[in-house]
């Protein structure tokens, strides 16, 4: 009350957004929070967008049993003492981490990644490792980033909080355009700006599915030489390769003169719950007094400051899953794979049932991984998506979220991930339900000039 009048509470404010930093109210920020709350408020949907791993596997033995793993490590194979055990598991850990010798065991063994322990820093989640590296490259105003589009709006939301501006590089079906990067790199340098990296996800890119051949991993490499230009790899999905696939080196094994700052997760290949993720960043740096040592060292003073580590038991049960698998997740990860691939298997045929030829509407076929994306002739946008989930019970994501404007997007991105056979069948039934009702609604191409 104010004087005896009710207070509107919408006017009882201690703070305006315009106040705050710029990027609390900026819509990279919003998407994530956007399409879980349209999740919750509608959870009989059937949800062809959560990028979540299978959950048919989990178990809660499991992480006792990795828990116990990772104590005989430390026993039996480090030689610590009581003390030393409680330490390590109950007490603030070392910045970097504390698994930082097993990820590194893991890189050699799955990934061909030959790199020394103290270039890898641990972080809570592959989040913060974006964060960290995105801090470090910022060193002024004229510093930018190019990032394949579409992006995954975690890194476009990371690169907000540190205000560094992100310029897009045509992505396409196969993955990166390497012209188009090479002319993005000279055209800002032609404006006076500093492009620092490139942002990448080889291996079903997360939201478009598509992966880059080796071939063209090789050249970009060599662009990235010939451009002075880092690259940031991101690879949380390259254990799971679908039926009949191959698994292409990353680009951190093929890197020779280290371009690369490697981006990992034990998110889907793990325990998403655990929030463990790591950066492997070998690149030499020179410091204030003349000292050389890894990037990894400066991204570790900046984690310092923002989580100080990562939780060590999060990290034992993670390094105790590695130490049950001899360093290897891929054996570890068959029955993950299957399922995947199998989703991914049945979705494809689903569509080609549901849109048969001709069809205005047409899709990608991916490699693997857990997202496909679906094409439409007309703008997908999220009222679309919140009429989905209300009057026709399926959820997905509007592609609009991973591009970096306002313009209007025809498409939608579909992932496998976690859910079942059956409920793909429902979710692709009501899919196609809303799709030919909209496709009344809206002449083909409206809205999309």
């Amino acid at each position: 009350m104010d004087g005896g009048r009710p207070v509107d509470p919408a006017l009882d404010v201690d703070l305006d957004v315009a106040d705050l930093h710029p990027a609390v109210d900026d819509p990279a920020l919003n998407s994530m929070n956007f399409l879980n709350e349209v999740a919750h408020r509608y959870p009989a949907a059937v949800s062809l967008a959560a990028g979540r791993p299978y959950e048919e596997f989990f178990d809660v033995a499991d992480l006792h049993r990795h828990l116990e793993t990772f104590r005989a490590h430390l026993v039996d194979d480090l030689g610590y003492g009581p003390e030393q055990v409680h330490r390590t598991l109950f007490q603030y850990g070392r910045t970097k981490g504390i698994i930082h010798d097993l990820v590194a065991r893991n890189l050699a063994v799955d990934e061909r990644i030959t790199v020394d322990p103290e270039s890898i820093v641990v972080t809570v989640g592959c989040q913060e490792a974006m964060l960290l590296v995105l801090r470090a490259l910022r060193a002024g105003p004229r510093d930018v980033l190019l990032a394949v589009a579409p992006t995954y709006v975690g890194l476009t939301g990371a690169a907000r909080l540190v205000d560094l501006p992100v310029r897009p590089v045509v992505g396409g079906p196969t993955g990166i355009d390497l012209t188009d990067l090479r002319a993005q790199v000279r055209r800002a340098r032609a404006e006076g700006l500093r492009p620092r990296a490139c942002y990448v996800m080889p291996d079903f890119a997360n939201p478009s599915g598509t992966s880059i051949d080796l071939a063209d991993r090789r050249r970009l490499l060599d662009l990235a030489a010939e451009e002075d230009l880092l690259l940031i790899e991101d690879n949380p999905y390259g254990l799971f390769h679908a039926d009949g696939a191959q698994r292409v080196p990353t680009l951190k094994a093929l890197d020779t003169g280290r371009r690369v700052v490697y981006l990992g997760s034990f998110a889907k290949t793990v325990l998403p719950g655990a929030r463990v993720g790591y950066l492997v960043a070998d690149q030499r740096v020179r410091d204030s007094d003349g000292t050389v040592g890894p990037f990894a060292d400066q991204l570790a003073k900046i984690k310092s400051m923002v989580t100080v580590n990562t939780s060590a038991i999060a990290q034992a049960v993670v390094g105790g899953a590695l130490l049950a698998h001899g360093g290897s997740l891929v054996a570890a990860n068959a029955r993950e794979r299957a399922a995947y691939a199998r989703n991914l298997r049945h979705l494809v045929a689903g569509l080609a049932r549901r849109f048969p030829a001709p069809s205005p509407v047409s899709w990608n076929v991916p490699a693997g991984g857990f997202f496909a994306v679906l094409t439409v002739p007309f703008p997908v946008d999220d009222a679309l998506l919140r009429r989905s989930a209300q009057e026709y019970g399926v959820l997905w994501t509007p592609m609009a979220h991973f591009y970096d404007d306002t313009a209007p997007v025809a498409a939608l991105r579909l992932s496998i991930s976690a859910v079942t056979c059956a409920q793909i069948d429902v979710g692709l039934d009501r899919l196609a339900a809303l799709i030919a009702d909209e496709l009344v609604r809206t002449p083909a191409g409206a809205g999309l000039a």
